[in-house]
């Protein structure tokens, strides 16, 4: 959408929402498009065009006839858009509510569903909804980025186009094209599943995401109808849990102490025909359940693990290191970044630009006098990005109209008033993905005991589900993870020495470093990815701050003695897992279309799209012992290419972990 077409549609929109008896066409074409070289059947489709772009934005446009007359002729036929059937109803929150609502929020920190999320945010603050709110120490939890996938079909599923993808059958270990509707996306069991009907089976089907092996291609040009009534947490949660299994894996002497913790205890029998392990190695039993959740995590040990069974599980190990050995060893493409390349996320747009502006007006409506810089805060932009949008709002007006007939908005001094809102002065309803982001975020934090047993979050989802009508009932097609802590102790052990102020001791496992270590250290916050909890904490070991896994900490108590007052927080939240320091190495990796969110998941300082959708993406790491692991680990989604010792590591250390399984 062009910055004049971003225009054209807020002066179409005031048109529309400043009539009783609605505009004709001709009307319209003269006095908003200004349009006197177009033929009628080419305006004709610019303006369906045009109202197909402001439903998207939540606004219907009514069609009038004269009566007697059919629906057809331009020349009886007028448009409107009713003023209160577009808006979002009045929703009043408690301090209380309003912190459950903005911890629902942020559980989508980079996914799509996360700009929604912060859309339906503003909408709610922009009709005076929210209060002030003080966001509990303890609790922070968040839903881990899913992938390209993720986000393609989330878009799909709501515009209710079909999709393809290829996919690797568990059942039958062939990867093959899939065609199916996308009804709705769910977590169950630590993953991310997709229930569609198959259309070659014509039959309804589960898929995981982890299995897809391509990315995902929206058929654009087609629609389907979903089931009345669905709800993919109901199907989900009729999915039975896949049963133990054992691998059997040979690992070097010393090597992966935490994969050991994990074997069971006891000697291994081989089976017949299996040979023994090399000298210098163990060989374990690992329980499983999931083939390629072991794999992914098998693969990025790379050398110092041979996977000797089950077949099919040496199978997904060997696949993952192929597509990364063979997508390391690809012709580098040029690297370059233009001159203002964005940091990690989303460019953005004129119709980011037009979202913003249909939020700005009912907020300055309800904030009067706010300081120019305190507005530009709120919406996460710049003074001049501001100043961009408020020149073009004072421009805007009714049609033909007097200087006061276009909307009044003043920043003179810096404080920013409007005198004249035409009818924009009420925020407009949720759409689809900004009712699905509240909903489901505010249903996954029910795994919060301290969050559910408040009263608060009934009552606020209650609220949002009448003020998102229609649209939240379209909530049930996604259903997040479980965000409850899997180590609650710990997890108690911290927030209490957070309250009080009291300094922890705790034994650690690292398993960059493979190695367990004691720390004293001062707790400041905990916060989550799914149910993988975090501890921040000002380390005094390594003399500053550090992020912990609960699930690593092997024993954590106090120590009697008070928290440092000098250590404090990270300035951001969410917080970040890794923190970048000038002396950190500057990396430069590739990621293909399906890898791509990983430039969001490690915070890349500049990226750069390529021709086939993939991206170059700078990244800063203050260890890159680990990184030919990583590139492993996603199995041909992402390599390094400088520093090129660097990219020279990780082939080598991809080829040393096929060597193992050339015989």
């Amino acid at each position: 959408m062009s910055a004049s077409r971003a225009e054209r549609l807020l002066n179409l929109l005031i048109a529309l929402l400043n009539t009783t008896y609605g505009l004709r066409r001709s009307e319209l074409r003269d006095k908003v498009y200004h349009d006197t070289t177009s033929t009628d059947v080419a305006f004709g489709r610019r303006f369906e065009r045009d109202k197909g772009e402001l439903r998207r934005f939540g606004f219907d446009v009514e069609t009038v006839t004269d009566l007697g007359w059919g629906s057809d002729d331009p020349a009886t036929t007028r448009y409107r858009i009713g003023k209160e059937s577009n808006r979002l109803p009045d929703v009043s929150l408690t301090p209380a509510e309003c912190t459950v609502l903005i911890l629902a929020a942020q559980l989508w920190e980079h996914a799509a569903l996360g700009s929604a999320a912060v859309n339906a945010v503003r909408k709610l603050q922009a009709s005076g909804g929210l209060v002030d709110a003080e966001l509990p120490a303890g609790v922070q939890p968040r839903i881990r980025p899913a992938g390209q996938a993720f986000e393609d079909l989330v878009a799909a599923m709501h515009a209710q186009h079909p999709v393809s993808f290829r996919y690797l059958a568990g059942s039958t270990g062939k990867e093959e094209e899939r065609f199916v509707e996308p009804w709705g996306l769910g977590s169950r069991f630590g993953q991310w599943y997709l229930v569609a009907r198959d259309r070659t089976r014509g039959e309804k089907r589960f898929f995981r995401l982890s299995r897809l092996t391509s990315a995902v291609t929206v058929l654009d040009k087609e629609r389907f109808t979903p089931p009345a009534d669905f709800n993919v947490r109901a199907e989900l949660a009729g999915l039975p849990e896949l049963p133990v299994r054992t691998a059997v894996v040979d690992v070097q002497a010393g090597r992966l102490h935490g994969l050991r913790k994990r074997a069971l205890a006891g000697p291994v029998d081989p089976e017949p025909g299996t040979a023994l392990p090399a000298a210098g190695r163990d060989r374990l039993s690992v329980p499983y359940r999931d083939a390629e959740v072991l794999a992914e995590e098998l693969a990025s040990y790379g050398p110092r693990v041979l996977v000797v069974s089950p077949p099919g599980l040496v199978d997904s190990v060997r696949r993952r290191l192929a597509s990364a050995a063979g997508f390391a060893a690809a012709p580098v493409p040029p690297i370059a970044f233009p001159p203002a390349a964005p940091r990690h996320g989303r460019k953005r747009t004129s119709e980011d630009q037009l979202t913003r502006m249909l939020q700005l007006v009912p907020f300055l409506v309800h904030h009067q006098g706010l300081h120019i810089s305190e507005v530009a805060a709120n919406f996460g932009i710049t003074r001049e990005e501001l100043e961009a949008d408020l020149r073009i709002l004072i421009c805007s007006g009714l049609p033909e109209g007097y200087p006061d007939d276009l909307l009044d908005i003043q920043w003179d001094d810096d404080h920013v008033t409007i005198t004249q809102d035409l009818d924009l002065n009420r925020p407009v309803r949720f759409t689809v993905e900004e009712a699905c982001a509240l909903l489901t975020g505010l249903e996954t934090l029910n795994g919060l005991p301290e969050l559910a047993e408040g009263g608060a979050l009934e009552s606020v989802t209650l609220k949002l589900m009448a003020a998102a009508g229609e649209e939240g009932l379209k909530a049930a097609a996604l259903s997040g993870p479980e965000v409850g802590p899997g180590n609650s102790a710990a997890l108690e052990t911290a927030r209490e020495a957070i309250r009080t102020g009291e300094q922890l001791r705790l034994r650690y496992f690292s398993p960059l470093r493979d190695t367990v270590s004691e720390r004293d250290i001062d707790p400041l916050r905990l916060y989550s990815l799914d149910n993988t909890w975090y501890l921040e904490a000002y380390c005094h070991s390594a003399h500053g701050l550090r992020n912990f896994r609960l699930d690593r900490i092997e024993a954590l108590e106090t120590t009697g003695r008070p928290a440092s007052e000098t250590a404090r927080p990270g300035g951001s939240f969410p917080v970040k897992l890794f923190t970048a320091n000038d002396d950190d190495t500057m990396v430069v990796v590739e990621l293909t279309r399906r890898g791509i969110g990983l430039a969001d998941e490690y915070y890349a300082e500049r990226t750069a799209e390529l021709p086939d959708g993939g991206l170059l993406a700078e990244i800063r790491f203050g260890s890159t012992d680990w990184l030919p692991m990583l590139v492993a680990q996603h199995g041909g989604t992402a390599r390094i290419l400088q520093p090129e010792e660097l990219a020279d590591a990780s082939r080598e250390w991809l080829a040393a972990a096929l060597a193992q399984y050339e015989d």
